[in-house]
């Protein structure tokens, strides 16, 4: 098996379309609410949206935080900080983290809006944007901070039909936008980050090159979660590792057939099935059970 070379590029027209229209709404918002993995910040952050958000006011949330390595996330935090952002943990499943996004959306506009009303003009609505790439859990978020019945606002100018605004307060309304990536994925780590997490689907990567990524990835930086998630014995890992008759890729392949061993993913012949044992690793990865990980740090 050898490592796959993403050279991921598509970009279907709705996406196109959605870029050009999210420029377009940023002139009706204060403040953009950027929903990040907690596990891959960096490259779920859509390179393209960060480039035209320019001098708003910024809120990211990490999502997923609950999978993400606490000691990274809080690295992250200061990191996002310094670029002027206010950074909010969140796991959207559970709703923890999702109740202080609106708190932090009055916390910023608070002296504005007290200037506004020394000037008699009481009642200002804060508008914010919501964006994020697809699979990120920005659904998840918008259904934890309004109510599910709540009623969009009604259409106002410069509103179009097709805008999704949310009252999230008497004076917070929030604008939804459909998740996107970008026209190329250049950089075969990002390529790989996002499709470890899911965002990219099997049929632009092979299921089996991307849990060999992955493996490769969890037995330099978490090879303890490996060990113990699939009762792995750690002189035999190491043994393979250490073997100099072995290529690299061999070496990650064997520790594949080590956990499809353990795990009884056995074919006729006694013969592993990498099939099977890429899902179980992939599907581990992506609901926590190979413990909490994070897959890009802070440099």
């Amino acid at each position: 098996m050898n490592e796959n070379k993403t050279n991921i590029n598509w970009y279907p027209g709705h996406m196109a379309k959605t870029m050009k229209q999210i420029a377009e709404d940023l002139k009706l918002v204060d403040i953009v609410i950027e929903i990040l993995d907690a596990r891959i910040p960096i490259s779920s952050q859509n390179p393209q949206v960060h480039k035209i958000i320019q001098n708003k006011k910024k809120i990211i949330i990490l999502n997923k935080e609950d999978l993400a390595d606490s000691k990274e996330s809080q690295k992250w935090i200061t990191y996002f900080n310094k670029e002027g952002a206010n950074v909010i943990l969140c796991n959207a499943n559970t709703g923890e983290g999702a109740n202080k996004i609106v708190c932090e959306i009055e916390k910023m506009t608070k002296n504005e809006n007290e200037k506004m009303a020394q000037k008699g003009r009481i009642g200002k609505i804060t508008r914010a944007m919501i964006i994020g790439i697809p699979n990120v859990g920005k659904s998840s978020i918008i259904n934890r901070i309004s109510n599910k019945n709540s009623m969009k606002v009604a259409n106002k100018p410069g509103v179009t039909v097709q805008k999704q605004w949310i009252r999230l307060s008497n004076n917070i309304e929030l604008l939804d936008t459909p998740g996107v990536l970008w026209p190329k994925i250049e950089s075969d780590g990002v390529g790989l980050n996002l499709a470890y997490t899911g965002t990219i689907k099997n049929n632009i990567l092979y299921e089996e090159e991307i849990a060999y990524s992955l493996t490769k990835l969890l037995v330099t930086e978490y090879r303890n979660n490996l060990i113990t998630r699939y009762s792995l014995n750690e002189e035999v890992v190491n043994k393979i590792l250490e073997n100099t008759k072995m290529e690299e890729n061999e070496k990650i392949v064997e520790i594949m057939n080590y956990i499809g061993e353990k795990r009884g993913a056995i074919l006729g012949g006694n013969r592993v099935d990498l099939e099977k044992v890429s899902k179980i690793i992939l599907d581990d990865f992506r609901t926590g059970k190979l413990g909490r990980i994070t897959l890009e740090r802070v440099k």
